[in-house]
């Protein structure tokens, strides 16, 4: 992998470099759901999103999380000899349960060879009470723990369209509280959602910049039946964008994001069972390898056009020597 290491700052290089081996990521499904699913901000959840969440390789959230993690360990360690994982709660809002519940649920996870937590949730949904508790679990057990925020687009316009229940501001929030107890973050992020154009995209890449988020993680919107977008696109009332242009997309977000960020991934696996549109019709790996290959050939890397932040943005001239 010793080009994907020069053209962006590979999860995977991060991992062996911190844990000094492969460390794998193991999904964690809870019974929770999220606020603009149950009527405390609204009902429905991301017009994207189908009943299951998105965590549609999980068990069952009838299993404890012991036992998920245990289960899921016998496959992972039988087909890559791996034996570092990382606890991963992935599915729907994981901070928005009662404190001891959550705090529970944590501790579950702290079983032999698990060196990292890492936490999915909404920026709207996290509150310093979880933050001390994290921060008291990681000092005590001496554990990694990381926090993934469900940004999908920085265009308040968009969030809005797909009924997020937030907006930008509640991101930026939740980041600077995080970054008070110097938890890793990672964001995520959609680059085809059908409201969003290239200059979203870049200011995706802007903002994540601004903020000094530690990770990134980049899907493409898949759909699903039974969900608000999925009938809508069947509806005809937005188009998709292609293969080609996504691809472009994430080469222009890369170009655009601090060189020092990790990137988690370039596009996710997705369901195809009960699926309206999924990756174009090609496996994820595919759309990867070929973004590897145009940035290679085209001689385009993670932070080419990253020098716009502290005050470089504006360019010198003979006044300012």
């Amino acid at each position: 992998m010793t080009k994907d290491i020069l053209i962006y700052n590979t999860y995977a290089k991060y991992l062996k470099d911190k844990y000094g081996e492969k460390v794998y990521k193991l999904p964690i499904n809870l019974p929770v759901t999220c606020p603009n699913r149950d009527g405390k901000l609204g009902e429905g959840g991301c017009t994207f999103c189908a009943e299951v969440g998105t965590g549609f390789e999980s068990l069952s959230n009838h299993l404890g999380v012991r036992e998920q993690l245990e289960k899921n360990m016998i496959g992972v360690k039988k087909k890559y000899k791996a034996e570092k994982f990382i606890a991963y709660f992935q599915n729907f809002t994981n901070t928005y349960l009662p404190l001891e519940t959550f705090q529970k649920y944590i501790q579950e996870a702290l079983i032999d060879n698990v060196v990292e937590i890492a936490i999915s949730t909404r920026p709207d949904c996290i509150g310093e009470e979880y933050l001390q508790v994290l921060k008291k679990i990681q000092e005590e057990y001496d554990v990694t723990i990381s926090i993934e925020l469900g940004l999908q687009t920085v265009n308040y316009h968009t969030l809005n369209k797909i009924n997020r229940g937030h907006t930008l501001a509640e991101f930026i929030d939740a980041v600077l509280l995080i970054k008070k107890y110097d938890f890793e973050i990672c964001t995520h992020l959609i680059l085809n959602l059908p409201w969003d154009h290239k200059e979203d995209v870049i200011e995706n890449a802007k903002i994540i910049s601004a903020l000094k988020i530690h990770q990134v993680k980049l899907h493409a919107l898949y759909l699903v039946e039974g969900t608000v977008m999925g009938e809508m696109y069947k509806r005809g009332e937005f188009q998709l964008i292609s293969v080609e242009e996504y691809k472009d997309r994430v080469m222009t977000f890369l170009e655009f994001l601090d060189p020092s960020i990790i990137v988690q991934r370039l596009i996710g696996r997705a369901p195809e069972e009960n699926s309206i549109f999924v990756n174009w019709n090609m496996s994820w790996w595919r759309i990867r390898d070929e973004i590897h290959e145009e940035m290679e050939k085209n001689h385009r890397y993670q932070g080419k056009k990253a020098d716009y932040l502290g005050g470089k943005a504006v360019k010198q001239n003979e006044f300012s020597q």
